[in-house]
């Protein structure tokens, strides 16, 4: 029994990006002196962390579904809070998904993989990476609002 494609590879590579996108806009939409030290509820982190933690998340899946190594970061390792830094490191890493994305085999989607945090298929894997950004991207909203910044329109990707 054939299955009907839902969602083709590139139409989820564009869906990915486009969350991207709009997180990227949510980092420059903090106030330089905000995005690494503001928090609107402690002992939450402040958004500029989060953005570092999804940014290695992403590159963390990207890798894993080009080599099926799932390495679990040094949560640290890599990060600033040099806002340019972190913009030239998220631009970099959109660029290696629209480059590299394409290459992964599409059966790599269906097998499971040992992740840093639990076996799942890399379909799930990929979908989990898109929930944290989204998870901490809502995060990132509140900070703004309470810091009197209407955030980008969350349907604009």
């Amino acid at each position: 029994m054939t299955h009907p494609v839902i969602v083709t590879p590139s139409t989820f590579l564009s869906h990915w990006q486009g969350h991207r996108a709009l997180t990227r806009r949510v980092i420059e939409a903090f106030p330089e002196d905000n995005l690494f030290t503001y928090t609107a509820a402690p002992p939450m982190r402040p958004f500029g962390t989060m953005a570092w933690e999804i940014h290695q998340v992403s590159e963390l899946t990207l890798n894993g579904l080009l080599t099926g190594e799932w390495t679990e970061p040094d949560w640290r390792e890599g990060t600033s809070t040099d806002r340019a830094r972190l913009l030239r490191e998220w631009d970099a890493l959109s660029a290696r998904l629209e480059a590299e994305f394409p290459n992964v085999d599409l059966n790599f989607f269906e097998q499971t993989h040992r992740l840093p945090w639990g076996e799942m298929s890399g379909w799930a894997a990929t979908i989990y990476t898109i929930d944290n950004e989204i998870h901490h991207r809502g995060q990132g909203y509140v900070y703004l609002r309470a810091l009197g910044i209407e955030p980008p329109a969350f349907y604009e990707r």
